[in-house]
C-alpha cells in the first residue's frame, strides 16, 4: 500500500473500508461515527503509522486560535519570572501550529485587577486559558464562564477543587505543606512554629497557599499536638513595616531555637531580617528558587527550600491546550503533579 511513500488519509480509509470523510471525522472528533468504525480506523492508523498533516488541518479550519495566560505581575528575579520563561517555551510550541499566546498580568494583591484581567480575556474570545488562581471565588466565576463558552483552561502553580479544568500542572499542594512541616521539625522537640504569611488584599480574598498551609498544620497537629502555631503577616511592599513586625515576634519568643516557615516564595523576607539583625538561632524553611532565596540558603539563614520548575509547568500547560485545539487530544492525566525537590546549601547551585 503506497509502498515507499508517505501514508495518506486515503490509505487509511481504504484499509479500514470506510470513506475519507469518516476518517476525517474521527481525526477531528466531530460528527457521528459508530464505535465499531472508530475502533477500526484507530487500529488502522496505529498499524500504518499514519501521521495527520495538522498544518493542513489548521488551514482547513480557517480559524485563528489564541491562548491567554493569566498570571500575577512580577519584577525580575521573582517567582513568576521563571513562569514567564515557560510561557515563552510554550509560545514557541504553539507557534508551530499558528497559535498565538498572550500573557495578561494582574496585581495579586488587588481583586479589581484580577477581575479586570479576566474580563479582558473573556472579551477577547479566547481559544484556551492558562491561569494561576489567586482569588478563589472570582476564579470560579471566571472558569464557569469559560466552561459555558467551551473554552479549555489549565491551572498552574495551584488549582481549585472543581471538575471543569482540562489539566493541572504543579506541586501537590497539600503534600508539599506536609513535607515542609516534616523538614522544619526534623524530629526535634518543637513547641512553637511561626507561620509567616503575606498580607494580601484588604478583603482577605487572595490566599493561594491555603491548601499547602493546611498540609503543614495537619502534620503539626498529628506529630506535635501540643505545639503552638503563631501566624504573622508581613507587608510585601514595606520593608520597615516587615522589620517592625518581626522585631515584635522575636521580642515575644524567647525560646532558644525559633522554627519559622513560609508557604510561598518570599522566605527571603525573613532571611534579610535575620541577616541584618545578625540572628542565627532559627530553623527556617521556605519554597521556590528565587535567587534571593538561594542566597539565603548559601548563607545559612534558610535551612531548606522546597523547589519546583514553574517554567516547565507553564510550558506543559500551553502544550496541553495546543494539542487539545489542534489534535483534539486530552492529557493522559488530569492532575499532573510535579516533583518536590528539597534544596539545601550543598545542592542548591546545581538545580537550575
Amino acid at each position: 500500500m503506497n509502498s515507499g511513500s508517505k501514508i495518506t488519509i486515503n490509505d487509511v480509509a481504504r484499509a479500514a473500508g470506510v470513506s475519507k470523510g469518516t476518517v476525517d471525522r474521527v481525526l477531528h472528533n466531530r460528527g457521528e461515527v459508530s464505535a465499531k468504525s472508530r475502533e477500526k480506523i484507530l487500529q488502522v492508523i496505529e498499524e500504518l503509522g499514519y501521521r495527520p498533516n495538522f498544518y493542513a488541518s489548521i488551514l482547513a479550519m480557517k480559524k485563528d486560535f489564541h491562548i491567554y495566560c493569566i498570571i500575577p505581575e512580577f519584577n525580575n528575579g521573582e517567582f513568576w519570572a521563571l513562569t514567564e520563561k515557560g510561557i515563552e517555551q510554550g509560545r514557541e510550541y504553539a507557534g508551530r501550529f499558528g497559535i498565538s499566546v498572550s500573557t495578561v498580568r494582574y496585581d495579586q494583591y488587588d481583586l479589581d485587577s484580577f477581575q479586570n484581567a479576566c474580563e479582558k480575556v473573556l472579551s477577547s474570545g479566547p481559544s484556551g486559558v492558562v491561569i494561576a488562581p489567586m482569588f478563589r471565588n472570582e476564579t470560579l466565576k471566571f472558569v464557569k464562564e469559560l466552561s459555558e463558552m467551551r473554552v479549555p483552561y489549565v491551572y498552574i502553580d495551584s488549582k481549585l477543587e472543581e471538575d471543569g479544568y482540562l489539566a493541572y500542572y504543579g506541586m501537590p499542594m497539600y503534600q508539599s505543606g506536609y513535607l515542609c512541616a516534616d523538614i522544619l521539625a526534623d524530629g526535634r522537640d518543637v513547641d512553637m512554629v511561626h507561620v509567616i504569611r503575606i498580607a494580601r488584599d484588604k478583603k482577605g480574598l487572595s490566599d493561594p497557599t491555603i491548601t499547602r498551609r493546611t498540609g503543614l498544620l495537619d502534620y503539626i497537629s498529628e506529630h506535635y499536638p501540643e505545639c503552638r502555631i503563631e501566624n504573622t503577616f508581613l507587608d510585601p511592599r514595606d520593608k520597615a513595616a516587615r522589620y517592625a513586625v518581626l522585631d515584635e515576634l522575636f521580642e515575644k519568643d524567647k525560646s532558644p531555637v525559633k522554627y519559622i516557615v513560609m508557604c510561598n516564595s518570599r522566605v527571603h523576607f525573613v532571611a534579610d531580617y535575620l541577616r541584618d539583625r545578625n540572628i542565627g538561632n532559627c530553623r527556617v524553611v521556605g519554597f521556590d528558587v528565587l535567587e534571593r532565596n538561594l542566597a539565603a540558603l548559601r548563607d545559612g539563614y534558610v535551612q531548606a527550600l522546597i523547589a519546583q520548575h514553574s517554567d516547565k509547568q507553564a510550558a506543559a500547560a500551553i502544550s496541553a491546550i495546543t494539542d487539545y485545539l489542534i489534535m483534539h487530544t486530552v492529557p493522559q492525566k488530569k492532575d499532573n503533579y510535579t516533583q518536590m525537590d528539597i534544596l539545601n546549601k550543598y545542592n542548591c547551585d546545581y538545580y537550575l
